[in-house]
């Protein structure tokens, strides 16, 4: 290659990492701007909402008394999906990645990525069609033989439509992603520091427990952050499933309710300061969501000396 065809080559190079450089900054750009976008509309909407006479916000008692309840029982229903899906979906992802045979691992994984798929419409049918008269029973038991725990104080739903259902639903909702995330991260755990933790004798647990979880730390994080935004913005499986009712500590009566149902079943029909409270309702729902990826984002930093999910 003759000097000037090298430095035409270098020149194109420069400028094609210009353009990329560019085009990346841009979409960052973009995509902050989209944000800030939404949240002033959300502000600007929520307004009339957040200065009304309380006597005007449904409830009578103002905007916050009413959202109140709504966010308390939308954390509720995410921390159910978490306390139930991650245990479940880390099994999975080691079982594929380090213990399945490979003619196993390779089809359950694809099975896993096809669960992350499904509409979530689906899942909310499966739950009131289904899982709610399933529970009811289990309901039934845990009321008359844990009724002294206030979250299973009777007396128990007829339909099983609570929020204890909707959190069941949401934990077969998020399983699959946070077990493909995990599944990823494990597998990059490097080889050679698996193979040293065997060679000093260590079992196949101890070689995952002083390797592969350190490693996947942050990759384990984010991946229940993303399940956790993905429960707690759920819509129309969570409105399938839950009956309309006040506040209640119990997990198995009828009551209590998410933000995201709230606005899906009441938006179509609102009107006026109606529409700013539920406007306002997603603001707040907003704000949680920035909120828990913003400290995610937080406890991976502390740990960026793994370096399975930075």
């Amino acid at each position: 290659m003759t000097t000037t065809s090298l430095t035409t080559s270098r020149g194109a190079g420069r400028a094609g990492d210009k353009v990329f450089s560019a085009a990346t900054l841009a979409a960052g750009c973009l995509i902050l701007a989209v944000l800030f976008g939404v949240a002033l509309f959300l502000v600007i909407q929520a307004i009339p909402a957040l200065v009304a006479s309380p006597d005007k916000i449904q409830g009578g008692e103002g905007f916050f008394s009413y959202i109140w309840p709504i966010v308390i029982g939308t954390l509720i229903a995410a921390a159910i999906a978490l306390v139930i899906a991650t245990p479940v979906a880390i099994g999975v992802a080691l079982f594929i990645s380090h213990f399945a045979p490979r003619r196993f691992a390779a089809p359950l994984g694809y099975l896993i990525d096809l669960l992350a798929a499904i509409p979530s419409v689906v899942y909310g049918a499966w739950g009131a069609a289904f899982l709610s008269g399933a529970m009811t029973p289990v309901y039934q038991w845990l009321a008359k033989n844990a009724g002294w725990l206030p979250i299973f104080e009777g007396p128990a739903s007829a339909t099983g439509k609570t929020i204890l259902t909707a959190g069941i639903v949401l934990a077969v909702m998020v399983l699959p992603i946070i077990a493909s995330l995990t599944r990823e991260i494990f597998l990059q755990t490097p080889k050679l520091h698996e193979e040293a933790a065997l060679a000093l004798g260590a079992t196949r647990w101890e070689m995952i427990k002083m390797t592969v979880l350190p490693f996947a730390r942050p990759g384990i994080i984010s991946a229940i952050m993303l399940g956790l935004g993905r429960a707690l913005g759920e819509t129309m499986a969570v409105a399938l499933v839950l009956s309309s009712g006040a506040l209640t500590a119990s997990l198995i009566t009828s009551g209590n309710q998410t933000i995201a149902a709230e606005i899906a079943l009441n938006f179509p029909e609102a009107s006026g300061l109606k529409v700013s409270t539920l406007i306002a309702a997603g603001l707040v729902l907003f704000v949680i969501t920035l909120g828990v990826n913003m400290i995610a984002r937080w406890v991976i930093i502390r740990h960026k000396e793994f370096s399975g999910a930075n």
